[in-house]
């Protein structure tokens, strides 16, 4: 395979304020299958997190593993995170063959583990919830034994959105706590730590009371200006909620107009969090640099 090493997520202009470590890069695909995935999401009018939010393992997943986490209800988000590279504004309608084009994609792929995401929309009663629902009954109709993750906002705290998602055929609930509530102001300004963590507790509950068979999942970015104590706290909290998997990764600038990078995490570090995490008893704990929500996310089911 012929490839080229490049920087994670160059910032434009003049904004190589702190040079990110050798750790912190990526081999970029030369092959033409990463092409191949990006023609057939634009064949299909699909928006993916992968490009929006610029992740980093873009080129990994769509030409070696073949994945791609979609992104619901389209690519305007109705908040506006300073962290985040996806735009904001004022969302578009809902586009209801999205569901079915969605479940075509990952048939094509041959998928069996697939993530759906999406933008905050505030803008709807149910904050998307139905749309969620519809698409993992779109993609369980056509391919029974695919898992499916949900990536959910928090729905401004309304627990029967979480149970209109509970409810539909999905496996994995995964709502990000992002990071320490001390940063929440600054960096997650339309959100509640109190609530993210309410959120994943009802959803735990809602499926116990079902007799449904679901985990609980959430991601948290670090490098923000974070204690350690204060992420030692965060995952002490989501064990308390019953989370089952944990994602940590660090935080990279998409550009001169979002958050600073406080620091660089080391690999060392990651692996001292990833154990500190697995002690506490979660049953999986992805814990890496490059680290995202849905990076490997088929791994993460025992």
């Amino acid at each position: 395979m012929n490839t080229t090493e490049l920087p994670v997520l160059p910032a434009p202009g003049r904004a190589t304020r702190m040079e990110r470590p050798d750790w912190l890069k990526v081999r970029l695909d030369s092959t033409g299958e990463y092409e191949q995935v990006r023609s057939m999401m634009r064949r299909l009018s699909l928006v993916t997190v992968c490009e929006e939010a610029r992740c980093p393992n873009i080129h990994e997943c769509w030409a070696r593993e073949r994945t791609a986490t979609f992104m619901l209800m389209g690519d305007v988000c109705t908040r506006n995170c300073p962290y985040c590279a996806v735009i904001h504004g004022r969302a578009r309608p809902l586009d209801a063959d999205e569901p079915r084009r969605i479940a075509d994609a990952v048939s094509k792929l041959g998928l069996q583990h697939v993530v759906v995401t999406s933008v905050n929309r505030d803008d709807l009663p149910d904050g998307g919830a139905a749309h969620f629902a519809a698409t993992a009954r779109a993609i369980k109709a056509m391919l029974p034994s695919t898992r499916i993750e949900v990536l959910v906002p928090d729905f401004q705290g309304s627990f029967a959105s979480v149970d209109t998602v509970v409810e539909s055929p999905i496996d994995i609930y995964n709502h990000n706590i992002e990071t320490v509530p001390s940063l929440y102001k600054t960096a997650r300004p339309g959100g509640r730590y109190e609530q993210s963590l309410a959120v994943l507790r009802h959803a735990k509950e809602a499926a116990r009371a079902s007799g449904k068979v679901m985990q609980t999942k959430a991601g948290i970015m670090v490098g923000l200006g974070e204690r350690d104590d204060e992420l030692l706290e965060v995952i002490r909290d989501l064990r308390t909620v019953e989370c089952d998997i944990l994602t940590l990764g660090q935080y990279l600038r998409p550009s001169t107009d979002h958050l600073p990078v406080a620091r660089y995490v080391t690999p060392g570090e990651f692996v001292e969090l990833r154990n500190e995490a697995m002690k506490l008893g979660f049953r999986h704990v992805e814990s890496g640099p490059l680290v995202r929500s849905s990076y490997h996310a088929w791994e993460h089911v025992h």
